[in-house]
C-alpha cells in the first residue's frame, strides 16, 4: 500500500498569492504523511550467478560495455551486467601432468592423467577486443579469446615453449597481471610465485607481448632476474596500475638473511618494458604483520593486513601514493647516485634478487634524465626503509579482498573477509567507518580478490568460489523515510527534502542549496515540526496555526508550500521558520470517532505532493466532553486536555468566554492568571455526612456534604437524592441546609430499603440533582452500603460471630432468623446459642498412631476458633483443631491423637456454656497391615497396575503409596483388603521398598519389594497391514515382554466432525466398588482434538513375543500413527519394523455364492470339487494361510487367495449345520466375518459291496503298470546312447553350418578390420573414452544410481551453526572406523538386524569402501576377517554355495575391492581390447538393417533380437558438413565434407545418430550433442534446402499402419550432402522425442492418436505381428499349443547362418579380449594373486581338497563377480553409448564367458539355447584358457604383504574427495543410528570394547552429529 501512495497524482494548490486556498486532497495522501506507518520493503534482491559443481577462480570486466567474465575450473562464463549467462567456454578436464612439457602425442607423457584445468589469470585486452585466460595445465600457458563470444578461441599455443609458459601450474601459488596499453600493442605484466619443477625458471615478473607470432612471450622484453628462486619466492596479493606506474603488492621472506616473512610493493614505469624502472620498499601497517589484499583510491594505496600468517584479527591501511612514490623516488636516487647510502652512511638501497648489479654513482641529475631507468642504470632496486601508516579500521575477520571507490567528492572502501562478509566503509580523514555488513554467497565462503566496480560506479560484483553477485554500491532507494534515511550512514545516500525521498546527492537537484539535500554526517536530525501554537482547536471554528519548522528550505518565488490537515489543504505563508496555515472550517472535519471528544489528523507541510515534515493535530468538542463523564459534567470539562470552560447555572461545556452574559463561568485547568478555575471550582458532593452503612427493612435519614454553592445565589431551587438500587432508580426529595461559607449539608427524606439481597452487603451508587435535572458533581464515587442480617448468618453462632457495628442479633420470635437489633421485640433475643449439631464425620478410621486430620461439619460449631480450641474429642481421646481450616459454625478440622488399637466412641463437641454435641457416626482406631503385592516386578518406565493386599487398609482418607521413592497413585475405590496403583517411571532397575502412608502414619512390605526392570524392546513385528476391521495376528518379537502387564496395539486416528462418534471419556472409571469387577478396556475411545484411539489388547506368549491383533478402524477415520503400549512404554510401529509404517487396506468384499438366486437359495456343491469364490482386495492384507473357511461346523480348506477370488477345498463328507438346518458358507478373514449363504452336497449313490469286476480290473491294472515300469528303464538307457549320439551330430552340423559362411565371414572380418585399424588410428590422437576414477568408482559402488550419487548435503535455514559439531563428529567417526573390534561389530550387529535388507547391506559396504578408501590396506584386512568368517560359515553348510551371490557385507567388500585394485588393469591392459569389441560389435550390427520400432536387427547374436524378414537395402556414403573446429555442426562457410556411411532403409534418427557418431567418434559420449536436439538438413544445390524427419506430411499411412521416414523414402541418393541443425521446433517430430528412445525395446507397438483414422501403428522395416482376437480363440486346443511350442524352439538354418556369420566376424575381438581378461602371455595383477593365494589358504584351513570347490571359489569372487559385470555393462569404464541391441550381443558373449568358467561339462542339443549353439565348439578352449589362467596364477610366487599393501598405498590416494567421504560416513551414520541401540548393546557387551569404551565415543559421536542426549 505504501508503495502504490507514492505513486498517486495529488492535486497541487493554485498560484493564489497570500490568499487561503483551502482544496481537497486524495484521502490515500494521509499514509504520506506517516512513513513510520509504513514498514520498509525488504531489499532488493541481488542478482547472483552460479554454476553447479563449478568452483569460480576469477573474474574480469571489459570497459565499456560492462560484460563479464568468470573463470572457473574447466569453464569460462561470459556474463551480461546483470549476470545472465551469455556464452561458455569448456577448458578442461586436459590429459596433462606438472612433470611433463606441453604434449601432442599422449606417449610422449606415459605419466599423464586427466586434469581439471583451474583458472590461474583472466585479463581482458580492450585494444585487441580479446579476452587472456591462463589455466593450471600445460605449465601455466594461456590463451586469447573473443570478447564478444568467449567461445570463440583466437589463440592456443600448439607446441609452446618455456619461454610462454605464463600462470603458476600449482594450485595455492597465485598469479597477478595487467594488460598495459603501449603505443603500438598491449603488453602483459605477470607477477607469480615460484610453481611446479619445469617452470621453476620462470622469473617472479614478467612482461609478455600479446601479439606478434609469438604471443604471450617475453623474448626480448623484461624479465625480473632472480639470483637464486628458492630464495625469493614472491607470494604476489594484487597488481595494480594508475595513469603513469603499475604497482605490484606480494610478500615474501626475502633473503637467507631475512626469516621472517614482510610486506612489500614495487613499482615499474608503464612504459618501460625492460623493467629498468623496478623499485621495491616494504610496507608496514603498524601492529600488524602480512599483507592479505590490496587495492588503488584516489591518492592511495589501500593494503589489508592481519597479525601474521594465520591471524585473524586484520587491519587496512591506507599509504599516500605521494610518500609511497617519495620513498621510491629516495631510493632510487640513493642507488644512482650515492651507491645506495643513505647521508649518514647506512645502507638504504640495494640491488635485490641477488643479481650481480651493484648501486652505484651517477650524476646527480640522472634520477630526472631516466625517470623510468635505462640499460646502464641498476635495477632491481629495493629501498630498507618500510612505508608506515597507521590502521584506518581494525576488523575481527581476515581480509581477502579491496575494492575503492570514490563518489561525490567521498572516498568508499569495499572490503571482503574470508567467511564470506563485504563490509563497506567510509574513508574520512584518517579513520575509517563500516557503515554497511552483508554476507554475500554461502558463509565460510571466502571473497575472492577479484573485487570489481562497475564503469558507472553503481554497482559491485562480488566473487566467491560458488557464484558472482551484483551487490548496488549505495541502496539509496530502499531507504523510503528520512530517519532510516540518515541513520543509515552511507555516505553516498541523504535526504532530498523537495523530492521527499533518499537519493545521491547527484540525483537531488537542488542539492547543493542550503537544507535541500541532508547528509548523514552534517545533519543527523530530518526536517521535523518542532512545535505547533495553539496544540489544538476547538472544531467549531476556523482558526490559524503557526508551526516552527527549523531548517526550512527557501523555494523560488513562484513556489508555495501547503499545509494538509488530512484532506483538507491550505496553503501556508512562511517567514523565516515559522508557517502559518488556516485550520479547515467544521463541516470540512470528520466526526469524532464514538466515544471520544476529539478528532486527530495527520499535519503535513507539503511540496507539491511531496510531505516536507509532518505531525498530528488534534480539533476538539467541548460538548462532547461531559457525555464521557456523567457522574461529574463540571469536573470533566474543566480539567480536560481541552480548553473548556463550565457554564454551572445552565449546566454547559463552552470553549473560549462563551457563558451567557450574567452567569458565572468555572474556567478550564488550562488557563492562568484566573482564580476560579479547574474541577476543584465546580459545584460538588464531597462526601456522606452519615450513616454509611443502612440496615434493609429499617427507616434510615441520609446527609451530604457539597460546596461551591455560591454560583447559584439569588437562584431557588429543589434538590433531589437519587439511588441506583438493583432493577430502580429511586429518588428521595432532599433540602439543603447552608452552612458557613459556599458549603451546605443536603438532607434526604427519611427512607425505608427493602430491595431483595443475595448478599450480605449492597453498595449503591448515590449522587445530588437540583432544579430538573442538573446532576451537582460528585468529587468521588459515592456509595450508601445496605446489609442484611439474615443473608449470610444462617444459624446462631454465625450470628453473634457477625461485625458489632452492623448491631445484628439472633432473635427467636417467629421463625428463628438473624435480624437488625430494632427489629427484635425485645424479649425474643438469645443471648446463647443452641446445642452443635454433628452431621458428617469424615474419615471414620485411623491409625493407633494418631496424627489423621479429621473433618467434622454441621452448624452451631461455635462463632469463633477460640470455642473449639480445646472442645472436640474422638472415641473419648482429645482431637486437637486446626485454626487455618476452621469455619464458623459450620465446620472443624481436628488431628486424632495416639489411642489404643480398636479403640471405637464418637465425635463430640463441647462448647463453654452448652451441652456438647454427639456424632451419631462412631470412629474406630485400627491397625492397617500389608501382606503381599502383586505383581511383583515391572518395567522401569513405570506403568505396571500394582495391587498391594492386606488388611485393614481402608484406614483414614488421605492414603498414599509409594514404590521407593517415587509415588505410586493410587486407583479409587482403596478396598481393606487391597489397594490397587501404578507404578512411575524409575530412574534404574533394581528393587524398591513397598510403602503406604495412612495419613502420619506409614507401613513398609520389607518381605517383597517390587523389582523395576529394564524397559522391553521391541524388535520386529509383521505383517505391517490390516484390513479396517482388524484381527489379523501380529507377531511381536522383542526382549524383557513378559513383565508388561496389559501391552496394546494401538492406532489415533483423525475423524471428521460429520463422521464423529460418541464415546465415553477416555478414563473411564474402572470400577465403582471394591465388589465390582475392572472394567474391560474399551475398543475406541475419544481423544481431544476429534481424534479416535482404537486399541487391542496383546497375549504374551513368551518374553520374546507377543500376539496382538490389530484394532478395528472405522471406515471413515483415517489412521495417522499406530503403535504398542507397553505399560508406559510406547513404541511406533514403524520403529518396531525396522522402518515400515503399518497400512491399513479397506474390507474385502465377496460375492455370494448364489449370484442369481440371492443369499437364501442353497449353493449345490458337489463332493472334491474345489469352490470358487469371487470378490474384491481379498489378499491386500491377509494370506491364505489366515483365511477361515466354513461350511457348517467343518472347515473348507483355502488352496489359494488372490487378489479376487479364493479357493477352497470343502470337507470330503457332508458337515453338520453350526445353527438352524442349513449349511451357511462363512468366511472369516480377521475380524471381518462375511457370510456367503447356505450350502447343499449333492446326494452320489452308494455302492453297498466292492465288485468282483473291479477286483479283477486292479489286478490286470497292477501287472501291466509293472510291465511299464521295466519298459521305462529300457527306453532310459537308450535315450541316454541317443543323446550323445545327438550331441555328436549337433557338433558336425554346426562345422558344417561354420564352413559355409567360411567365405562371407571373411569378407566381413576383412571389412571390420579395415574398419577397426582407421579407429585405432583414430584413437591414438583422442584416446579410448575412459570414465575418470571418480565416476567409476562411484559407478561401481553404486550401480544403477545417478553419476554424482554422493553429494554433500544441502543446508537448510538456520542450520549454518550446526555444521562445525556434525563435521567434528562426523571426523571422530571416521576415527572409530578405524578400531577393527568397532568395524567388525558394527557389520555383524547391522547384517544381524532382520529388518537390515540385503540392499542395505550392499549399500552400507559401499560407503564403508568410500570412507575407508584412504586406507584401503585396513579394508583389506577387514575384508580378510569377513570372508574368513564367511567361509567358516558355508564349510559347515555347502561350501560350494560361498560367493555365488552377493547377500553379505563381505561378498560386496570383495566386488568393490576387486573393482578398485583392478582399474589400473582395466585402463592399460583390458581396456583396449573390450573398446575395440565394442565398437566391433556397434559397427557389425550398423552394417545391416535395424528396426526402429520392433529393435530387431539383421546382424546380432542374439536370436531374440534378429531380424529374420529378409529386407532389401543399399549402403550409401553421404557427405556431412562439419565445422573444421573441435566438433560440432557448421557455422561457418569453411566447413568440411565428412564421408558417413549409412542405410537406405535407416530412420532419420539412425542416420543422426550415424552421423554423430563419425563426427564426434573422438569425443566421450557425455560431451556429444543428443540426436534429439538436432534436425537432418539435405541439401541439393545452392538453393535446395529440406530438412528431414521421421514422421511428416509426407509418411505413408495405409489400414491404420504409418511407415517411419526413411532416406529411401525421401529418395536421398548416394554421395548427397546433409548437415545438422540445431533443432527450432518439435512439430512433426514425434518420433525424435517420444519414440526414439523407446523403440529398441521392442516390447510394446507405439500407437498414435488421430481424430479423423482412430489408432495408427508405427512401423519400419516389418510390421508387428497383430493377432485377431478369433484367432487367439481358435487357438485354444493342447495340441494346436504344444505345436506352436515347438515351432517357437526351433530355428530354421538360415537364421542361424546369420547368426553363425556375425560370430565368426567378431571371433576375433572376443578372443583378444578373453585373452587379456585371462592375461594370456601377460603378468597376472597383484591383487589378482593375492586373492587367490588368500582362497588356497582358506581352503587349506578348513581342509577343503575337493579342486571342484576351489575352482568355483575362484571363478565366483572374480570371473563372475567383476569381469562378466564389467562385459555386460561397458559404461561402467567407458563413457560410450551402448544401443539396446549392442547389449544384447555383448550378453551373449558375457553368458559364453560364464560358461565357460563352469566346471561341468558343457553339452548341447538340437533343443539347447541359440547362443550355447553359437560358441558350442569355442566353449571348451575357454575353459581351458580358465584352467590354464588359475594354474599359472598358483603357480607363480607369492604376493607378499609388502608388495600389496605398497600397491593399495598408491591406491588409496586415487579418490580425494574430503565432501564425498563426508557424505558417505553422512549416510553411513543413518544407518547406525537406525540401529543405534543395538550397536550400543553389542558394544558394551564385549569386554574389549569396555576396556576401549567404543559405546561411549560412539554416544559422542552421536551427541555432536544429531544432538542426542547420552548417558555420559
Amino acid at each position: 500500500m505504501c508503495h502504490a501512495t507514492q505513486e498517486m497524482p495529488l492535486l497541487l494548490p493554485s498560484a493564489r498569492g497570500p490568499e487561503m486556498a483551502p482544496r481537497r486532497l486524495l484521502g490515500a495522501r494521509l499514509l504520506l504523511m506517516l512513513p513510520l506507518l509504513c514498514p520498509p520493503p525488504a531489499p532488493t534482491r541481488a542478482h547472483r550467478f552460479s554454476a553447479p559443481n563449478t568452483t569460480l577462480h576469477h573474474l574480469a570486466l571489459a570497459p565499456g560495455q560492462g560484460a563479464l567474465y568468470v573463470g572457473a575450473v574447466n569453464r569460462l562464463f561470459q556474463l551480461s551486467p546483470e549476470l545472465q549467462l551469455e556464452s561458455v567456454a569448456i577448458t578442461g578436464p586436459v590429459l596433462d601432468s606438472p612433470d611433463c612439457m606441453p604434449f601432442r602425442d599422449p606417449a610422449e607423457c606415459p605419466q599423464a592423467r586427466l586434469t581439471d584445468n583451474t583458472n590461474q589469470l583472466l585479463l581482458v585486452s580492450g585494444r585487441a577486443r580479446e579476452l587472456v585466460a591462463c589455466g593450471q595445465v600445460r605449465q601455466g600457458v594461456c590463451e586469447k579469446r573473443r570478447l564478444e563470444d568467449v567461445a570463440e578461441l583466437l589463440y592456443r599455443a600448439e607446441d609452446p615453449g618455456d619461454g610462454q609458459f605464463v600462470a603458476a601450474s600449482t594450485l595455492g601459488v597465485p598469479t597477478v597481471g595487467l594488460v598495459v596499453s603501449g603505443p603500438d600493442q598491449d603488453l602483459l605484466l605477470v607477477a607469480r610465485g615460484l610453481a611446479g619443477k619445469l617452470s621453476a625458471g620462470v622469473p617472479p615478473l614478467t612482461v609478455r607481448q600479446l601479439a606478434g607470432p609469438q604471443p604471450f612471450s617475453s623474448e626480448g622484453l623484461g624479465r625480473l632476474v632472480v639470483g637464486d628462486l628458492s630464495d625469493y619466492n614472491n607470494s604476489y596479493v594484487a597488481a595494480l596500475a594508475n595513469a603513469q606506474s603499475a604497482y605490484f603488492v606480494f610478500r615474501r621472506r626475502g633473503d637467507r638473511a631475512q626469516a621472517e616473512y614482510r610486506s612489500y610493493v614495487a613499482r615499474v614505469c608503464l612504459r618501460d618494458a625492460n623493467l629498468y624502472s623496478y623499485v621495491e620498499v616494504p610496507l608496514s601497517c603498524r601492529g600488524h604483520g602480512l599483507v592479505q589484499a590490496a587495492a588503488l583510491a584516489p591518492g592511495a594505496l589501500l593494503g589489508a593486513f592481519a597479525a601474521g600468517l594465520r591471524g585473524v584479527q586484520a587491519a587496512l591501511c591506507a599509504f599516500p601514493l605521494a610518500e609511497l612514490d617519495a620513498s621510491m623516488e629516495r631510493a632510487r636516487r640513493l642507488c644512482y647516485t650515492a651507491g645506495g647510502r643513505g647521508p649518514s652512511g647506512t645502507e638504504e638501497a640495494t640491488v635485490e634478487y641477488g643479481v650481480t648489479s651493484r648501486c652505484v654513482t651517477l650524476p646527480s641529475d640522472s634520477p630526472e634524465s631516466y625517470p623510468c631507468g635505462d640499460e646502464h642504470t641498476p635495477s632491481p632496486i629495493a629501498g630498507h626503509q618500510p612505508v608506515e601508516a597507521g590502521p584506518l579500521l581494525q576488523l575481527k575477520h581476515s581480509i581477502s579482498a579491496v575494492a575503492a571507490l570514490q563518489a561525490d567528492g567521498h572516498t568508499i572502501a569495499f572490503l571482503g573477509d574470508v567467511r564470506g562478509q563485504l563490509h563497506k566503509v567510509f574513508l574520512n580523514g584518517t579513520q575509517g567507518q563500516v557503515y554497511h555488513s552483508q554476507q554475500v554467497g554461502t558463509p565460510g565462503s571466502a571473497i575472492s580478490p577479484d573485487l570489481l566496480v562497475d564503469s558507472s560506479g553503481n554497482h559491485l560484483y562480488v566473487l566467491t568460489s560458488q557464484q558472482v553477485a551484483r551487490v548496488p554500491v549505495a541502496a539509496c532507494p530502499q531507504l523510503l523515510d528520512c530517519s532510516s534515511c540518515l541513520q543509515a550512514q552511507d555516505p553516498l545516500c541523504g535526504w532530498c527534502v523537495l523530492q521527499g525521498r533518499c537519493t545521491r546527492k547527484s540525483q537531488c537537484r537542488r542539492a547543493t542549496q542550503p537544507n535541500q539535500w541532508l547528509w548523514t554526517y552534517e545533519d543527523s536530525l530530518c526536517l521535523h515540526i518542532q512545535s505547533v501554537l495553539p496544540a489544538h482547536h476547538p472544531r467549531q471554528e476556523q482558526g490559524q496555526v503557526t508551526l516552527l519548522v527549523p531548517r526550512l528550505p527557501t523555494l523560488a518565488m513562484d513556489e508555495y508550500f501547503h499545509c494538509a490537515f488530512g484532506n483538507y489543504d491550505s496553503l501556508a505563508h512562511v517567514e523565516g521558520p515559522q508557517v502559518a496555515c488556516v485550520t479547515p472550517p467544521q463541516d470540512q472535519l470528520p466526526l469524532n470517532p464514538p466515544g471520544t471528544d476529539h478528532i486527530t489528523l495527520p499535519l503535513a507541510l507539503m511540496f507539491e505532493d511531496v510531505p516536507v515534515a509532518a505531525t498530528n493535530f488534534s480539533f476538539y468538542d467541548c460538548s462532547a466532553v461531559t457525555a464521557l463523564e456523567a457522574a461529574a459534567p463540571c469536573r470533566a470539562c474543566v480539567g480536560s486536555l481541552w480548553r473548556c470552560h463550565w457554564c454551572p447555572q445552565s449546566s454547559h461545556c463552552v470553549y473560549g468566554e462563551r457563558c451567557p452574559e450574567g452567569e458565572r463561568t468555572i474556567y478550564s485547568t488550562q488557563e492562568v492568571d484566573i482564580q476560579v478555575r479547574g474541577p476543584g471550582a465546580c459545584p460538588q458532593v464531597e462526601g456522606l455526612v452519615g450513616p454509611l452503612l443502612v440496615p434493609v427493612g429499617w427507616e434510615s435519614r441520609l446527609a451530604l456534604r457539597v460546596q461551591n454553592l455560591q454560583h447559584f445565589q439569588g437562584l431557588p431551587a429543589s434538590y433531589h437524592c437519587w439511588l441506583e438500587l438493583p432493577g430502580q432508580l429511586q429518588r428521595l426529595p432532599a433540602s439543603l441546609e447552608e452552612v458557613a461559607g459556599d458549603s451546605g449539608l443536603i438532607h434526604c427524606q427519611a427512607q425505608q430499603f427493602q430491595p431483595s439481597m443475595v448478599q450480605q452487603e449492597l453498595p449503591v451508587p448515590i449522587y445530588v440533582t437540583r432544579g430538573e435535572g442538573q446532576r451537582l458533581d460528585n468529587a468521588h464515587s459515592l456509595h450508601v452500603t445496605l446489609y442484611d442480617c439474615a443473608v449470610g448468618h444462617p444459624d446462631c453462632s454465625h450470628c453473634q460471630a457477625a461485625n458489632g457495628s452492623l448491631g445484628c442479633l439472633w432473635c427467636s420470635h417467629g421463625q428463628p432468623a438473624c435480624r437488625y437489633g430494632p427489629l427484635c421485640p425485645p424479649g425474643a433475643v438469645e443471648p446463647l446459642c443452641p446445642t452443635p449439631r454433628i452431621e458428617t464425620v469424615e474419615p471414620l478410621t485411623g491409625p493407633p498412631e494418631g496424627g489423621l486430620v479429621l473433618t467434622i461439619q454441621g452448624s452451631n460449631l461455635g462463632r469463633d476458633f477460640a470455642d473449639v480450641q480445646d472442645a472436640v474429642s474422638v472415641a473419648g481421646w482429645p482431637c486437637r483443631p486446626e485454626p487455618s481450616l476452621y469455619r464458623i459454625s459450620t465446620r472443624i478440622v481436628c488431628v486424632t491423637s495416639p489411642a489404643p488399637n480398636r479403640t471405637m466412641g464418637p465425635i463430640q463437641v463441647a462448647i463453654k456454656g452448652r451441652p456438647p454435641g454427639i456424632s451419631t457416626q462412631y470412629f474406630t482406631y485400627q491397625d492397617p497391615v500389608l501382606l503381599s503385592l502383586s505383581p511383583q516386578r515391572g518395567p522401569q518406565a513405570g506403568g505396571t497396575q500394582l495391587t498391594i493386599h492386606g488388611q485393614r487398609l481402608q484406614t483414614g482418607g488421605n492414603i498414599s503409596a509409594f514404590v521407593g521413592s517415587q509415588p505410586c497413585p493410587i486407583q479409587e475405590p482403596v478396598c481393606p483388603e487391597a489397594i490397587v496403583c501404578h507404578t512411575m517411571p524409575q530412574a534404574s532397575p533394581g528393587d524398591a521398598v513397598v510403602r503406604v502412608v495412612f495419613g502420619q502414619a506409614q507401613r513398609l512390605l520389607l518381605a517383597s519389594p517390587f523389582h523395576y526392570t529394564a524397559n522391553p524392546q521391541l524388535v520386529a513385528a509383521e505383517p505391517s497391514v490390516s484390513f479396517r476391521g482388524g484381527g489379523r495376528l501380529i507377531r511381536v518379537r522383542g526382549t524383557g515382554l513378559d513383565v508388561v502387564q496389559q501391552p496394546l496395539l494401538s492406532v489415533w486416528l483423525e475423524i471428521s466432525e460429520r463422521a464423529a462418534v460418541k464415546l465415553q471419556s477416555q478414563d473411564p472409571t474402572p470400577r465403582s466398588s471394591c465388589e465390582a469387577p475392572a472394567a474391560a478396556p474399551q475398543a475406541c475411545t475419544q481423544l481431544e482434538r476429534g481424534w479416535l484411539q482404537c486399541s487391542s489388547v496383546c497375549s504374551i506368549n513368551s518374553s520374546t513375543l507377543l500376539l496382538c491383533r490389530s484394532p478395528a478402524v472405522p471406515d471413515t477415520a483415517s489412521p495417522r500413527r499406530v503403535f504398542f503400549s507397553l505399560d508406559n512404554v510406547h513404541v511406533d510401529f514403524a520403529s518396531a519394523s525396522g522402518g515400515q509404517d503399518f497400512l491399513y487396506q479397506p474390507n474385502p468384499r465377496l460375492a455370494p455364492l448364489h449370484h442369481e438366486g440371492g443369499s437364501t437359495r442353497p449353493y449345490l456343491l458337489k463332493p472334491g470339487h474345489i469352490l470358487d469364490v469371487e470378490g474384491e482386495g481379498l489378499n491386500l492384507a491377509i494370506s491364505k494361510e489366515e483365511v477361515r473357511v466354513h461350511i457348517g461346523d467343518s472347515e473348507c480348506l483355502v488352496k489359494t487367495l488372490t487378489l479376487t477370488h479364493l479357493y477352497c477345498e470343502p470337507p470330503p463328507q457332508v458337515p453338520q449345520p453350526s445353527n438352524g438346518t442349513l449349511l451357511q458358507f462363512v468366511v472369516q478373514m480377521g475380524n471381518v466375518r462375511l457370510v456367503l449363504g447356505p450350502v447343499q452336497y449333492e446326494a452320489e449313490p452308494v455302492l453297498s459291496a466292492f465288485p468282483v469286476e473291479a477286483q479283477v480290473g486292479l489286478g490286470v491294472g497292477a501287472a501291466l503298470l509293472i510291465t511299464a515300469v521295466l519298459l521305462l528303464t529300457l527306453m532310459y538307457r537308450h535315450k541316454s546312447k541317443q543323446a550323445m549320439r545327438d550331441y555328436q551330430k549337433v557338433l558336425m552340423q554346426l562345422e558344417n553350418l561354420e564352413i559355409g559362411v567360411g567365405d562371407q565371414c571373411r569378407k566381413e572380418f576383412t571389412d571390420l578390420m579395415t574398419e577397426m585399424t582407421d579407429l585405432s588410428s583414430d584413437l591414438e590422437a583422442s584416446g579410448i573414452p575412459f570414465v575418470d576414477y571418480r565416476t567409476y568408482v562411484e559407478r561401481v559402488l553404486f550401480p544403477g544410481r545417478n553419476s554424482g550419487t554422493l553429494q554433500p548435503a544441502v543446508e537448510g535455514p538456520g542450520e549454518e551453526g550446526r555444521r562445525a559439531p556434525v563435521h567434528q563428529g562426523l571426523m571422530q567417526l571416521s576415527n572409530l572406523l578405524n578400531s577393527k573390534l568397532f568395524l567388525l561389530t558394527l557389520i555383524h550387529t547391522l547384517e544381524g538386524q532382520p529388518s537390515f535388507s540385503q540392499r542395505d547391506r550392499c549399500h552400507v559396504a559401499s560407503l564403508l569402501s568410500l570412507a575407508l578408501h584412504s586406507k584401503l590396506e585396513y579394508l583389506t584386512e577387514i575384508m580378510r576377517t569377513l570372508l574368513s568368517d564367511l567361509a567358516s560359515h558355508y564349510v559347515r553348510k555347502n561350501p560350494k554355495l560361498m560367493l555365488r551371490r552377493t547377500e553379505t557385507m563381505a561378498e560386496k567388500l570383495l566386488t568393490n575391492w576387486v573393482s578398485i585394485c583392478l582399474y589400473a588393469f582395466l585402463r592399460e591392459v583390458a581396456g583396449e581390447p573390450m573398446y575395440m569389441l565394442l565398437r566391433a560389435i556397434q559397427y557389425q550390427v550398423d552394417k545391416g538393417p535395424v528396426d526402429a520400432v520392433t529393435g530387431k536387427a539383421k546382424r546380432t547374436l542374439n536370436d531374440s533380437r534378429l531380424l529374420r524378414e529378409d529386407v532389401e537395402f543399399r549402403a550409401l556414403t553421404l557427405m556431412v558438413l562439419a565445422s573444421p573446429g573441435p566438433g560440432g555442426p557448421s557455422r561457418s562457410n569453411t566447413a568440411l565434407h565428412i564421408p558417413t556411411r549409412v542405410l537406405d532403409t535407416d530412420t532419420i534418427t539412425q542416420v543422426k545418430e550415424k552421423v554423430l557418431d563419425q563426427i564426434y567418434k573422438g569425443t566421450p559420449f557425455s560431451q556429444r550433442p543428443s540426436a534429439h536436439a538436432l534436425d537432418l538438413e539435405w541439401r541439393s544445390g545452392l538453393a535446395g534446402h529440406l530438412t528431414l524427419s521421421d514422421e511428416d506430411v509426407t509418411s505413408v499411412t495405409q489400414n491404420r499402419w504409418k511407415r517411419l521416414n526413411t532416406l529411401q523414402h525421401y529418395k536421398v541418393p548416394d554421395g548427397a550432402t546433409v548437415r545438422l541443425i540445431p533443432q527450432l521446433h518439435n512439430g512433426g517430430g514425434i518420433i525424435s522425442q517420444s519414440l526414439a528412445p523407446s523403440c529398441p525395446s521392442g516390447e510394446n507397438t507405439p500407437m498414435l492418436e488421430d481424430s479423423e483414422e482412430g489408432g495408427v501403428r508405427l512401423w519400419h522395416l516389418v510390421k508387428a505381428p497383430e493377432e485377431p482376437e478369433a484367432a487367439k480363440a481358435r487357438r485354444s486346443s493342447l495340441r494346436d499349443r504344444e505345436r506352436e511350442r515347438a515351432r517357437a524352439k526351433a530355428i530354421p538354418e538360415i537364421y542361424l547362418t546369420r547368426l553363425l556369420s556375425m560370430k565368426g566376424t567378431l571371433q576375433k575381438f572376443v578372443d583378444d579380449a578373453f585373452q587379456a581378461i585371462l592375461s594370456v602371455n601377460r603378468p597376472v595383477p597383484i591383487a589378482v594373486k593375492y586373492l587367490f593365494d588368500f582362497l588356497d589358504e582358506l581352503a587349506e584351513k578348513h581342509s577343503i581338497e575337493d579342486p571342484e570347490t576351489l575352482h568355483i571359489w575362484k571363478t565366483n569372487s572374480l570371473l563372475l563377480r567383476f569381469w562378466v559385470n564389467t562385459l555386460k555393462n561397458p559404461q561402467l569404464i567407458f563413457d560410450v553409448r551402448v544401443s539396446d541391441n549392442v547389449d544384447a550381443v555383448l550378453a551373449v558373449i558375457a553368458q559364453t564367458f560364464m560358461d565357460s568358467c563352469t566346471v561341468s561339462e558343457h553339452k548341447v542339443g538340437r533343443d539347447s539355447p541359440v547362443n550355447k549353439l553359437l560358441y558350442a565348439r569355442e566353449i571348451p578352449r575357454y575353459k581351458q584358457m580358465v584352467e590354464r589362467y588359475y594354474s599359472d596364477i598358483r603357480q607363480s610366487p607369492p604376493a607378499s604383504y609388502q608388495e600389496m599393501n605398497s600397491a593399495l598405498t598408491e591406491l588409496s590416494g586415487n579418490y580425494t574427495s574430503a565432501p564425498h567421504c563426508l557424505q558417505a560416513l553422512q549416510e553411513l551414520y543413518t544407518h547406525i543410528h537406525r540401529y543405534y541401540d543395538q550397536i550400543i548393546g553389542a558394544l558394551e557387551e564385549d569386554p574389549v570394547g569396555q576396556k576401549m569404551q567404543l559405546a561411549c565415543r560412539l554416544q559422542q559421536i552421536a551427541a555432536l552429529v544429531e544432538n542426542k542426549v547420552t548417558e555420559l
